[in-house]
């Protein structure tokens, strides 16, 4: 199992140049690095693996609730999208999308190879903010824990839904493309999965510092 987290991760890979590139720009989108790396540009692999591979293992560990399957879930999409560089069509999707779409593929094969073994409901916190107090990171990592738990609770469509749509922040068009499902359903999901989080957390409001003001 592999580090994915940083340019240099072994997931990265290297290919041979076709010619002098002046490499990606600060500017420049996912589908236009993705087009760059099949061309034989390494930086921009280096590039979309800072930009896409935190937000790919973000979303595993929410969907999965282990990281170290999430760390090999991340890694075997970040493989398939440098596998399928060379036959990427510009503008007809973008390249977050496809991943994202990966990504919950090999995370469900992941739960089908673990059904009928206890699940893992510990929370995987994010790192902390060095600036806050030990207190607040204890709150915050609380809040983590019981948010993961929560999740890990949940039918396995809604919990992709709900990651996606409000800890992603993703649109509910994109989310239908991902999941492979109509917007009603993403609706009719994130609505389902609101509702049963918050019944969840709702005898937890006062241990994890939420007030009703």
């Amino acid at each position: 199992m592999c580090s994915v987290t940083g340019a240099s991760a072994e997931g990265t890979p290297s290919r041979p140049s076709n010619g002098p590139s002046s490499g990606p720009s600060n500017g420049s989108n996912d589908d236009a690095l993705l087009v760059l790396y099949a061309n034989g540009d390494p930086s921009a692999a280096a590039e979309l693996m800072q930009r896409l591979a935190p937000r790919a293992l973000g979303v595993a560990i929410r969907v999965i609730g282990n990281r170290a399957e999430a760390e090999d879930v991340t890694q075997e999409a970040m493989m398939r999208l440098w596998r399928m560089a060379p036959d990427w069509q510009p503008g007809k999707a973008k390249v977050s999308t496809w991943l994202y779409r990966v990504v919950m593929n090999l995370c469900i094969d992941v739960k089908r190879r673990k059904r009928g073994r206890d699940v893992d409901l510990d929370a995987i916190p994010e790192p902390p903010d060095p600036g806050s107090s030990a207190a607040d990171r204890m709150q915050d990592l609380a809040r983590q824990d019981a948010l993961q738990q929560a999740l890990m609770q949940l039918p396995e469509r809604q919990r992709q839904a709900v990651v996606l749509r409000h800890l992603e922040e993703l649109t509910n068009p994109e989310i239908s493309g991902i999941m492979e499902i109509s917007v009603e359903a993403v609706e009719s999901l994130t609505a389902r999965g609101k509702r049963a989080l918050a019944k969840c957390l709702a005898n937890r409001r006062e241990e994890l510092g939420y007030s009703d003001d």
